[in-house]
């Protein structure tokens, strides 16, 4: 009975892993589209006084560049991650910022 418990615990830490890292951050990427699209206004609309011009949303271009800077971060962790093991080395987050140390 511990042995299934044991599974379960570790099953849903691969899980969230997967969520995060695998759907994660295309997710993200996905929705820095969106808010750029967002920001880039509507098209030209045409009213009864005639034809407007399209209204931009600044706010939805700040956060789909900040969108893009954390799917950007996250590959660059993974690729630290990934150069350190090959080097024998880990990566260490003791003081908040990523740091390749000793195994």
């Amino acid at each position: 009975m511990h042995n299934l418990g044991f599974a379960l615990e570790g099953a849903w830490k691969v899980l969230l892993a997967g969520l995060l890292l695998g759907a994660g951050l295309p997710m993200l990427f996905a929705l820095g589209v969106r808010s750029l699209a967002y920001g880039a206004g509507r098209a030209a609309e045409v009213d009864d006084s005639g034809v407007t011009g399209a209204t931009t949303r600044p706010a939805g271009t700040v956060v789909g560049y900040a969108l893009f800077g954390v799917v950007v971060l996250g590959v660059l962790l993974g690729i630290a991650f990934i150069v350190a093991g090959g080097f024998g080395k880990t990566l260490s987050f003791t003081h908040v910022f990523p740091a390749i140390v000793d195994k």
